[in-house]
């Protein structure tokens, strides 16, 4: 096994959510893949290793679908029917319900680790194209004038055109090809937990800007929600600290009894919040994809649905120039990913942010100001409209799998 030399048109460091969704686009569009992960896959797929669920826009539902992963995915997915975004316990808020722009549901909530399964699920069918190589990591790699060149911890060497970097907000890759990042603190720590409750949600999503941060209240299926509690950093520790009957009050004095009555169901996880852009999301043959690119506030759960468009828009642009017959690494290839993705990622970031430090407070005139902005808003239907269909991923210049088409 030491002397291994695996040979593949584009290497993949990071099997995660974005990682190995690109992984499998890439393979179904009969692309030679690697995908090199650090950790375990039946450990990434156990209950125990990520509470988190994620919000998927209907863009990202229908690149998942031209991925061949949306089948294996709908049985545990919850739709977005409604969302009620309200400031505290300000009588004005907006109302978006899918029936104002057609029958599709604004997106749907499922639990990562149905995510994870599914994808290592279709990794597995499609090992033909794709070599999911985990528990293993990279020790070295350099690039050629028209290859680049990789060596594993283990002594196995992998060969490809193109390296992307799907390894998270932390990315070694990004950090060794010297580009630098803009980073933000929030001073806040994402709660994240799992609540049965008494009453049906009737897929609604709420979320709540309280003077700490947003708390978010996202539809499950069954009778239960995932909330997402943002806390300031130095309450956070004793908030997590506290007991189950202490944490539950807490709780509830936040969420209300619009449910009924209420039950954290399994453990709790907490997460600090920040931002990260990077100033280029490409190099020498090598591309960034998902939270190696961008990490933003989850105050409207887009970030996963980020990370889904960079895949969408990096298989495409892959895809089209193999067809071509030029270099899928090669430096004009890749720039047309990167135009094609920085200023959505740019504009996202801004938004979230501005949107954060605009609600998370408690100053009376600003907390007027957004209350009124919060109505008018609610009260013209075009404008609304608009909002919905930018949640939904469904602006601006949108890839094939985005748009349902196949790659």
């Amino acid at each position: 096994m030491a002397h291994e030399t695996i040979e593949a048109e584009v290497l993949i460091v990071g099997g995660g959510m974005v990682g190995l969704t690109l992984g499998c686009a890439l393979a179904g569009a009969g692309v030679s893949v690697a995908v090199v992960d650090r950790a375990d896959p039946a450990i990434q797929t156990a209950p125990a290793f990520d509470g988190r669920v994620s919000a998927i826009a209907q863009g990202s539902r229908r690149a998942l679908d031209g991925a061949g992963l949306w089948r294996g995915l709908a049985a545990n997915a919850e739709p977005i029917l409604e969302i009620r975004v309200s400031d505290d316990d300000s009588p004005l808020f907006i109302h978006y319900d899918h029936r104002e722009i057609g029958d599709a549901p604004l997106g749907h909530m499922v639990e990562n680790r149905h995510l994870r399964v599914t994808l290592l699920a279709k990794a597995r069918a499609r090992a033909t194209h794709l070599d999911l190589i985990a528990p293993a990591e990279v020790a070295a790699y350099e690039h050629g004038a028209n290859a680049v060149a990789a060596r594993l911890v283990d002594g196995r060497r992998i060969k490809a055109r193109l390296l992307v970097a799907a390894d998270g907000r932390g990315s070694r890759l990004r950090r060794e090809a010297g580009i630098a990042v803009a980073t933000a603190g929030y001073g806040q720590v994402g709660i994240v937990c799992t609540v049965a409750h008494e009453r049906p949600h009737r897929g609604v999503a709420h979320e709540r800007f309280l003077p700490a941060g947003p708390f978010a209240i996202l539809p499950m299926t069954g009778n239960r929600s995932s909330l997402v509690w943002t806390e300031c950093a130095d309450l956070a520790p004793a908030i997590m600290a506290l007991d189950d009957d202490a944490f539950g009050f807490e709780m509830a004095r936040r969420f209300g009894d619009f449910l009924g009555a209420l039950a954290v169901v399994g453990p709790r996880w907490s997460y600090p919040l920040s931002l990260s852009l990077a100033e280029r999301y490409v190099d020498t043959r090598l591309a960034l994809v998902g939270d190696a690119a961008h990490a933003i506030h989850p105050i409207a759960g887009q970030g996963l649905n980020l990370g889904l468009r960079d895949v969408a828009a990096l298989a495409e642009t892959i895809v089209d120039a193999r067809r071509l017959g030029l270099d899928v690494g090669a430096g004009n290839v890749l720039e047309r990913y990167q135009r094609w993705r920085r200023f959505d990622s740019l504009t996202l970031a801004v938004v979230t942010d501005g949107l954060n430090r605009l609600f998370s407070n408690d100053f009376p005139p600003l907390r007027l100001v957004r209350d009124l902005g919060l109505a008018a808003v609610d009260r013209l239907p075009p404008l609304k409209r608009l909002f919905m269909r930018h949640a939904m991923g469904m602006v601006g210049t949108l890839p094939r799998l985005v748009r349902g088409e196949p790659l």
